[in-house]
């Protein structure tokens, strides 16, 4: 019986000792998380997903065949619906929605660089409360704090995109066609303005996608970094 008890307590002394030194891994590894450390964990996550994001809404049909498509606003869906019986225009919202959602997908070859500066510019103020948050927290802060810089920056690659694939000058030709229709509401031609929103929608919604996935997958935490500072999120 005393031989039996004494297995006994070298096993609890065994297994307290195993749990001290996990305890005690994770306090010596939040001791050396440093806010820095957050923040650039933070940075790396948000620079995959837009990494991700881009590559994929840049490829062929990125946009056009996929969730992202760029539909036409309500008010251009009049002009292609009162176009249709018009000689020429009969596949006119067909044609001119393949243009903008390549001219997107072109532009979105040339986001990559002008997203990741901005997360570069992210301050380290608000690194803890953003990992510790929602599921979709940097996606939300990112958009937040940088949409009207980027926009500014993003708009004429769109301008140029849209250009490349004759879609601003044909959309322009459908609206002059379609005010010279008597007693119909006039038109402003222009739709770029439309199509950057619509595609910065489309990144920031992949951005989201990966940030929920690198803060749910442990599998997707493909840096050492990245592992370390998500651990903090899910303990």
């Amino acid at each position: 019986m005393i031989k039996k008890i004494g297995i006994l307590v070298l096993i609890f002394q065994l297994t307290a000792c195993a749990e001290l030194q996990n305890i005690a891994e994770t306090v010596l590894e939040e001791e050396t998380l440093t806010s820095t450390d957050i923040a650039n964990g933070l940075k790396e996550a948000l620079t995959i997903g837009i990494s991700k994001g881009s590559d994929i809404l840049s490829a062929t049909d990125g946009y056009f065949k996929s969730q992202y498509k760029i539909l036409l606003p309500e008010e251009a869906r009049k002009v292609t619906d009162k176009l249709q019986s018009v000689p020429g225009f009969s596949q006119v919202e067909d044609i001119i929605l393949e243009k903008i959602n390549r001219g997107a997908e072109d532009a979105a070859k040339k986001a990559k660089p002008i997203f990741v500066d901005a997360i570069k510019g992210m301050t380290f103020d608000d690194a803890l409360s953003i990992l510790m948050g929602n599921d979709d927290a940097a996606t939300l802060y990112l958009n937040r704090s940088t949409r009207s810089k980027l926009y500014g920056e993003f708009h004429p690659v769109i301008v140029n995109s849209l250009n490349k694939f004759n879609a601003i000058d044909y959309w322009a030709d459908i609206v002059n066609t379609y005010n010279q229709i008597p007693f119909v509401e006039k038109l402003n031609p222009s739709l770029d303005q439309y199509v950057t929103e619509q595609a910065l929608n489309g990144l920031f919604s992949m951005v989201e996608k990966e940030e929920k996935k690198i803060r749910t997958d442990i599998s997707s935490r493909t840096t050492d970094l990245l592992r370390r500072v998500f651990a903090k999120q899910d303990n």
